[in-house]
């Protein structure tokens, strides 16, 4: 039996589809291609026809969208990696989401990660996800997507009371006393959740600014939280972390 991971292409756009596959067949030996689709309609047929274990699915079609495929077919027992050409905000509800995409045009590298990351999100919520991104794309990001060692966790950003880092490890801790801990370093947390009420105090820590009860003078100082938690500021931080929480206390 191959070992190969048995993969769909769908683009609307023809030199799409022969640059991905060329990159695939260079790149990705472990790929194997079995169909190619250039329409939702087709798209649809081959998947629920051949079964992939990967599909990689452009959003833009000409009779409807990405996301409509994945609605109507019959088959779901697949993975799938977006290829699209969105702005920076549908990037954004991309990464809340914890879906995989690759930004048109797709370079190797991000290619070979994106194929690596397959094999750890097998088995988990797609259909979570994409309800995760289609909400946050409409406004300003409200949930997250958390894939841990039990499966995923949709969380409400009002939640987070803070991220913790560890290694390639950050625990998310919530106002509910739970403890999340996923397998993305704080750096990842930190480029997603920059431009919402969180700011990043600490190497090890990100904290959610609505939660802050005061903060304590001193070289760095500290921050005591609601839940009388205190966080270490670190001096490098200190002044971008006060300039934030003015703000955000204007706001």
């Amino acid at each position: 039996m191959s070992d190969k991971i048995r993969t769909i292409l769908v683009d609307d756009e023809k030199s799409s589809l022969i640059i991905l596959r060329k990159l695939l067949e260079k790149n990705c030996e472990n790929v194997e291609i079995v169909s190619t689709a250039q329409s939702v309609e087709e798209g649809i047929k081959v998947i629920d026809e051949l079964k992939p274990d990967l599909v990689f699915l452009d959003i833009n079609m000409p009779d409807g969208d990405g996301f409509e495929i994945l609605e109507k077919v019959d088959y779901n027992n697949f993975e799938v990696i977006f290829t699209t050409a969105f702005d920076k905000y549908a990037i954004k509800a991309f990464e809340f989401a914890a879906l995989h995409y690759l930004l048109k045009p797709i370079k190797p590298e991000e290619l070979i990660e994106a194929v690596e990351r397959y094999e750890t999100s097998k088995n988990e919520d797609l259909t979570e996800k994409i309800s995760v991104f289609s909400n946050n794309l409409q406004k300003n990001p409200e949930r997250l997507i958390l894939p841990s060692s039990n499966g995923i966790s949709v969380i409400q950003l009002d939640d987070i009371i803070k991220c913790e880092s560890s290694n390639n490890y950050t625990t998310f801790f919530l106002k509910s006393n739970e403890k999340i801990m996923v397998s993305k370093s704080i750096n990842n947390y930190e480029k997603i959740l920059s431009e919402s009420h969180f700011c990043r105090v600490h190497n090890q820590h990100i904290v959610n600014l609505k939660y802050i009860k005061k903060y304590v003078k001193g070289r760095g100082g500290y921050i005591v939280m609601t839940n009388d938690m205190h966080i270490d500021v670190s001096e490098s931080r200190k002044k971008d972390f006060l300039t934030k929480l003015g703000e955000f206390a204007i706001g």
